[in-house]
């Protein structure tokens, strides 16, 4: 497994993070999210949304469990807050979105953990100790994510030295 850490200052950056990975997703990446209430997935997620061309509103579906997006691949944002720790034990067809032709983002991912590919992107964002700060932990397993995350802390380290254009 391959992991990268990194500090996003505001809201603003930990969506631009997600926008540059959005920007180079390729079918079947597999975002799994992890973190308390409030640290910043949805916010990860509606940059990634942005990477991926979609327009429009971008929300938590912590009641209908999944949102269908289309952009220049579908998103498919699953959150499982609601199921809680049964959400592993439900049939919700995850296979799907994770074998399909988009990109699948999963909130809450630690109560789905047993259905998790194992090719995958493992997303951790925590509060960091100012305000708006968040340390964003990323961790790949398998090849493809791999190829993926190292191309993320690239960019992102280019765009770090010179932030004059969002990543």
């Amino acid at each position: 497994m391959e992991a990268w850490r990194t500090t996003t200052r505001s809201p603003g950056e930990t969506r631009a993070l997600g926008r540059l990975l959005g920007k180079m997703a390729k079918p079947q990446t597999s975002v799994c999210l992890f973190g308390d209430l409030g640290a910043g997935k949805t916010t990860f997620v509606k940059g990634l949304a942005e990477g991926l061309g979609i327009s429009g509103p971008v929300t938590s579906p912590t009641f209908t469990i999944v949102s269908e997006y289309q952009g220049r691949l579908p998103l498919y944002h699953v959150d499982v807050y609601r199921l809680g720790e049964a959400a592993a034990e439900e049939p919700l067809g995850l296979e799907e979105y994770f074998e399909g032709n988009g990109v699948a983002a999963v909130e809450w991912a630690e109560w789905v953990e047993p259905l998790l590919p194992d090719d995958r992107l493992t997303i951790r964002i925590e509060r960091a100790g100012e305000a708006n700060a968040r340390v964003v932990e990323m961790a790949a397993s398998g090849p493809r994510h791999r190829a993926l995350l190292r191309e993320v802390i690239r960019r992102w380290s280019d765009w770090q030295s010179t932030p004059r254009q969002q990543p």
